[in-house]
């Protein structure tokens, strides 16, 4: 009898210390859970559940539903599925419960139980069986049948495959996340990526992730294109918080990346930040102000091609459901504009992230609103008159993972995305991409003639299909543009203090990948221009037939500059006599002037100057690239040539007999002879800025 009552008081005792500790992990679970920190409030919920009798099922169906939905915000699957299928056991189970089972098995490939669910969701939503909202209930009634959709369609995408390949990029990842890549860099040559590797900074391990905080690292391409190793990046850019999923503008000086601060008491709001550099080190993030709202998350930046607009992903109030991509215009200063959601067909009642431009415009993003293959899907919004229509790249882009993240290298279509496919942890890795289609391109390379790359430069191009074009130039000078077979495009390039230079280019249709390369080299306004491969006869005035192409070019020239006038000098070497040179070198001056008067140029815009030896060459830092023994600066007199080698010598007077333009004045045409200035009907959308081109319609 004493033994039983023995007995009888350690079940007593020990049922109440478990009922305690039961309250006391659900107490924590729910605390971790309120202010976002999944991975720990699951471990708190689990520790609830092991800790409560199998007799008390409705209190284990509502801990499962509760570790369910933190296994799935962690991404792992299998967890989820098992906690879902526990809360349908223990009949806790709602609507929601068998659309949430239904994502998650789609997630593991499992289709045909996964249409089972989302059927069974689409029942019970219809019948009325659970009081919500009206559109709460049409929002949930639509990813049900989406996802029903989606489940009878997998199958199929992926039997059917795409031109697409992918590969797994060993060298970027590591064992833990390792997401969202960012090419940058004038040749793309610089890879950014989010990583919760190891390395990253920080010591506390995160309550939301149970990994470190994010930060970003980057790889750098050698001179062979081979990618190097991971680095952390050596700057403030990275903190003991979640730095991530960055973007750059288009001329790479300044990244937009999400951030996500900790704080205990509340829960978390990430937030869009920016970046600049300087001399290759990136500042520390100042928050981007984009809305009022203190209450909404902001994350998932993505510059549009132009410059003009940043993409974003929020849950801010007046979006169609869940996460949606929303957009804002940049303004100087760090400054941004009205706030617009993107809406249909984009947005969705389910999630939309992790936007990204193509540089031809088209708008990559993820979701799991609209029908795929499990997971977050990558979807294509291509761009029309008005809206967009999206597109479902199939697979192997996508999987039945969570596939996100797109980064292009220049206008091909190939690079870098994430991926958690493969990972039975739910992690995310790199991945290449490829599709070989046919893509043709041009690429312009603007400087100064006889000088370096004008980096201010801007170029215009337009095309009879419609194309009007205003592109920047990257910081060597050259800018990248896809174009369409068929079409004749004009471009010209211009820069302030610079005269204009125009290319014409027609397109044929080709069978493979191709692109087209245009020099655009400017003529400065307040300096001599050397007229390279102009040739007269020894000792004689007379143009030697190979001058053509080169003279022809300079009337070219001055077509596309009608309002300015030059002077058109020729230069000789010191020997012979002052006077013999500067009346030989006159003849020669003459000589280019009547060829140009000859091809259709107006002689009252053309002064021909003879300077004989008069004027020794100056040397250009370019020019003295391609001679060891002068420097930029130097001054081709007589003097100075005398002291050298005789070969260097005669490489000296070579320079010195030459022949150049200057420009005396740009206003040639522009006014009647009152002196008031000329009223011409500009054409439509002309640019404003004096300094660009008035017309670029040669047809």
């Amino acid at each position: 009898m004493r033994k039983s009552l023995i007995i009888a008081s350690v079940t007593i005792v020990t049922a109440l210390l478990t009922g305690c500790g039961a309250d006391q992990a659900l107490k924590k679970a729910d605390k971790f859970y309120a202010v976002g920190e999944y991975y720990d409030a699951a471990a708190q919920y689990r520790k609830a559940y092991s800790a409560t009798p199998s007799k008390e099922k409705e209190k284990r169906g509502r801990l499962s539903l509760k570790m369910a939905e933190c296994y799935r915000r962690i991404n792992n699957t299998n967890k989820a599925i098992t906690a879902y299928k526990n809360v349908i056991r223990y009949k806790q189970a709602d609507s929601l419960t068998h659309l949430r089972l239904a994502q998650q098995l789609m997630k593991s490939g499992n289709y045909k139980e996964a249409g089972k669910q989302y059927q069974t969701a689409i029942d019970s939503l219809e019948n009325g069986q659970w009081e919500m909202d009206s559109s709460e209930l049409a929002d949930l009634l639509k990813l049900a049948k989406n996802g029903l959709e989606a489940s009878k369609m997998a199958p199929e995408w992926k039997k059917e495959g795409s031109k697409y390949t992918v590969k797994r990029m060993d060298l970027f990842n590591s064992r833990r996340d390792d997401y969202s890549p960012a090419l940058t860099g004038e040749e793309s040559d610089q890879l950014f990526f989010t990583s919760t590797r190891n390395q990253a900074q920080g010591d506390e391990y995160s309550g939301i992730t149970g990994s470190k905080p994010a930060d970003i690292f980057w790889a750098q391409k050698d001179e062979k294109g081979r990618w190097g190793k991971p680095q952390a990046i050596d700057s403030e850019l990275n903190s003991d918080y979640d730095e991530g999923a960055c973007c750059f503008s288009p001329d790479g000086k300044t990244m937009y990346l999400t951030q996500c601060k900790t704080d205990p008491q509340y829960p978390r709001y990430a937030t869009i930040a920016v970046s600049s550099r300087s001399d290759a080190v990136w500042s520390k993030p100042k928050e981007l102000n984009i809305s009022k709202d203190t209450l909404s998350s902001f994350a998932h930046p993505a510059v549009s091609p132009d410059g003009e607009w940043l993409y974003f992903v929020s849950d801010m109030p007046g979006g169609l459901g869940g996460l949606d991509i929303w957009r804002c215009q940049l303004l100087s200063g760090n400054e941004t504009g009205g706030v617009e959601n993107l809406g249909a067909p984009i947005n969705t009642a389910g999630d939309e992230m992790f936007p990204t431009f193509r540089p031809n415009g088209d708008l990559y993003f993820s979701s799991d609103g609209h029908p795929g293959l499990g997971g977050l899907d990558i979807f294509i919004a291509k761009p029309k008159t008005v809206g967009w229509t999206v597109e479902h790249p199939g697979f192997p882009l996508n999987s039945q993972g969570d596939d996100f993240g797109m980064t292009f290298e220049g206008l091909l279509n190939q690079g870098y995305f994430s991926s958690s496919r493969g990972d039975n942890r739910g992690l995310d890795h790199i991945y290449s991409f490829f599709n070989p289609e046919i893509v043709q391109t041009v690429k312009g390379w603007v400087y100064e003639q006889d000088g370096y790359e004008l980096t201010d430069a801007q170029v215009y191009m337009v095309g009879n299909d419609g194309t009007n074009l205003k592109l920047s130039v990257r910081g060597d000078g050259s800018f990248t543009q896809e174009i369409k077979p068929g079409v004749d495009y004009v471009l010209l390039g211009t820069c302030k203090g610079y005269l204009n230079h125009q290319e014409q280019l027609h397109v044929e249709p080709v069978t493979e990948s191709e692109e087209y390369v245009l020099q655009f080299p400017l003529a400065n306004i307040a300096a001599p221009v050397l007229i390279e491969n102009i040739f007269y006869d020894f000792d004689k005035a007379t143009l030697r037939p190979e001058s053509a192409t080169a003279l022809d070019e300079l009337v070219k020239l001055l077509n596309e500059n009608p309002n300015v006038t030059i002077e058109l000098s020729a230069h000789t070497d010191y020997k012979g006599s002052d006077q013999y040179n500067e009346r030989l070198s006159q003849r020669r001056a003459e000589s280019v002037v009547g060829y140009l008067i000859d091809h259709g140029i107006a002689a009252d815009r053309l002064m021909p100057k003879g300077y004989g030896e008069s004027k020794p060459k100056t040397i250009k830092r370019k020019v003295a690239e391609r001679y060891a023994f002068l420097k930029g600066g130097d001054v081709l007199t007589e003097d100075f040539i005398a002291k050298l080698p005789e070969e260097q010598q005669e490489q000296c007077n070579q320079l010195n007999r030459r022949t150049e333009f200057k420009v005396l004045r740009t206003t040639y045409g522009m006014f009647d002879t009152e002196g008031k200035l000329i009223q011409k009907q500009q054409p439509k959308e002309a640019p404003q800025d004096s300094e660009e081109p008035q017309s670029l319609e040669p047809w």
